[in-house]
């Protein structure tokens, strides 16, 4: 599917030294490169907390923002060798433009997302570094966590499948829909986040591979649980909330094509 999509009028390309970034004005109009480097909040007693993933996502505070500052790491095999480097094949297809991009479409349709507020690039000959920073969803706790602590309700998993099922008939391809990247607001609310690599397809099967590795992702992560935080019925109940949105869209389709 294409992906040239409007960025909105609040949206502004920078040159940078060595690169550029891309930030959206109506969020931070006071933004600036300093916003992507650690040491910069560090300075100012700024920095609220971390989250670790491949790399490590840091939690700042910018006057009444609320910001997720991360920096593009590689993991596997490769991440041991070449940690932060990626090779350079244009400024479109570098990972932080590329889903500041895919995230800014999401958010401007509706879909659950933490807001994009600014994406940078720096090369250095045949390759780059990426930085991204995102609003930060306040009081979130991720899946994994949650079934960390004492499980999730039924109702929640079914929320879950909703809101994957939503993403899906948006066309959205998670690249890595795993128990830490769907989080739980303040009030209960079900986000997804991290859509580095992630893109808009047709229907097809990746769908099918999309909850398969959601799956893999909460067998690792409940492996080491006590028995009950995860369950097979856990998991008919996310498919069953997967389903119930799918005929919920379906039914609003037809109720639209019957009132035109």
């Amino acid at each position: 599917m294409g992906e040239e999509w409007a960025l909105g009028a609040g949206a502004k390309r920078v040159e940078l030294d060595g690169g550029a970034m891309l930030y959206d004005a109506s969020r931070a109009g006071n933004f600036a490169p300093e916003w992507f480097d650690p040491v910069h909040w560090a300075g100012r007693g700024a920095i609220e907390g971390e989250a670790r993933g491949r790399g490590t996502t840091v939690f700042v505070r910018a006057g009444e923002l609320r910001l997720a500052l991360r920096h593009y790491r590689r993991g596997g095999l490769v991440g041991k060798l070449v940690r932060d480097a990626y090779l350079w094949l244009g400024e479109r297809r570098t990972r932080p433009f590329a889903e500041w991009r895919l995230t800014h479409h999401l958010h401007r349709h509706g879909l659950p997302v933490p807001a994009p507020v600014a994406a940078r690039y720096r090369r250095s000959g045949a390759t780059y570094t990426g930085d991204l920073l995102t609003e930060r969803i306040e009081a979130a706790r991720s899946l994994a966590q949650r079934l960390g602590d004492s499980g999730v309700p039924l109702a929640d998993w079914i929320a879950v499948g909703r809101c994957i099922r939503r993403f899906h008939d948006f066309g959205l391809c998670h690249a890595d829909l795993n128990a830490h990247n769907v989080l739980f607001d303040g009030d209960g609310a079900v986000w997804l986040i991290d859509f580095d690599r992630s893109r808009l397809r047709g229907a097809g099967l990746w769908r099918d591979a999309n909850l398969v590795r959601l799956r893999r992702s909460l067998l690792k992560v409940s492996d080491p649980l006590p028995p009950g935080h995860f369950s097979e019925t856990d998991w008919q109940s996310l498919l069953a909330g997967y389903a119930a949105a799918a005929s919920a869209s379906a039914t609003a389709t037809a109720t639209a094509a019957g009132v035109r």
